[in-house]
């Protein structure tokens, strides 16, 4: 006598392929939060590694802390007074993450240069997991808060703000000493901003001159983004799930609004700029180094 063989029915299959696609649409967004999040700890824990170098220059150089980029002395890459030792080799002028990096034995290139200041980080732990491409020294995924803690430019031969003494910090623990950075693009509107350019130097393009982060309250008489004339603003990016990752100056780390670190955002996606602390402004509390929403230096002169 033949058995009777069971199977599904159309009308079975398609209501099992339905309930499946409704698992998947459900379970995707977790997912791609799951990744985003991992991403945004692994970044945390990058800062915080390389941060352990702060203390250790500061150690090291008579409490005086980190330049965000040694000063340039006549020269250029011909005179080795430009050279540092940044623990597997001499680099022309160093910016702030590899001199910490060589503190921590995380060293920033295979092979340094002294003769190129546009060279990319090699280690892994120098990128931002979110923007992998932003490797160039110059155009860096992270900024050093240098207006308060080391600002080693010149204007008419003086220091900006330089040397600093890890002493006169009063607050470690609310003073911002790097944080993911968008670049000069951060005083452009959200239109105008542009693509990175790993070799690039446009004002527009997202990434332009990061390594250095402007606190949130700017001056008409305080430096500001690459220090040329015309430059914008720097500001944090909030590339990990609308929040950006700041460490401070104890080793921690938190992913944070722009808002709750002083920064306001005009509607067209530009940063302000700031001026006279007052209600509404941007404020410096968490970038002063005092917890006080104190002026960034003026230029010299």
């Amino acid at each position: 006598m033949p058995t009777k063989r069971s199977a599904f029915t159309l009308i079975e299959l398609l209501v099992v392929i339905s309930i499946i696609a409704v698992i998947i649409a459900i379970l995707l967004p977790s997912l791609s939060g799951a990744r985003k999040r991992s991403k945004m700890l692994l970044c945390m824990a990058h800062l915080r590694s390389l941060s352990h170098g702060w203390h250790m220059y500061a150690d090291d150089n008579n409490d005086i802390t980190l330049p965000g980029r040694f000063f340039k002395v006549s020269g250029g890459t011909s005179n080795p007074a430009n050279w540092y030792e940044i623990g597997n080799g001499l680099k022309y002028r160093p910016r702030w993450v590899a001199a910490m990096g060589k503190y921590v034995g995380i060293f920033a290139y295979d092979k340094p240069r002294t003769d190129f200041d546009r060279q990319d980080y090699d280690s892994k732990v120098y990128q931002c997991p979110v923007v992998p491409d932003w490797i160039d020294e110059r155009n860096y995924a992270y900024g050093y808060n240098h207006q308060f803690l080391g600002n080693a430019r010149k204007t008419n031969g003086t220091f900006h703000n330089f040397p600093v003494n890890r002493s006169s910090i009063s607050n470690f623990a609310d003073t911002v000493l790097g944080a993911d950075c968008m670049g000069t693009a951060a005083g452009l509107p959200t239109a105008q901003r542009r693509p990175y350019n790993n070799n690039g130097g446009d004002f527009a393009e997202l990434g332009n001159h990061g390594w250095v982060l402007d606190p949130p309250r700017l001056t008409a008489n305080s430096d500001r983004g690459t220090g040329d004339a015309g430059s914008p603003r720097t500001a944090v990016d909030p590339r990990h799930i609308g929040k950006a990752n700041a460490v401070f100056c104890d080793g921690h780390a938190e992913a944070r609004t722009p808002e709750s670190l002083g920064y306001r955002i005009e509607p067209d996606g530009a940063f302000q700029d700031g001026g006279p602390a007052g209600p509404g402004q941007p404020y410096n509390r968490f970038f002063s180094g005092t917890g006080g929403n104190d002026d960034p230096p003026d230029l010299p002169g």
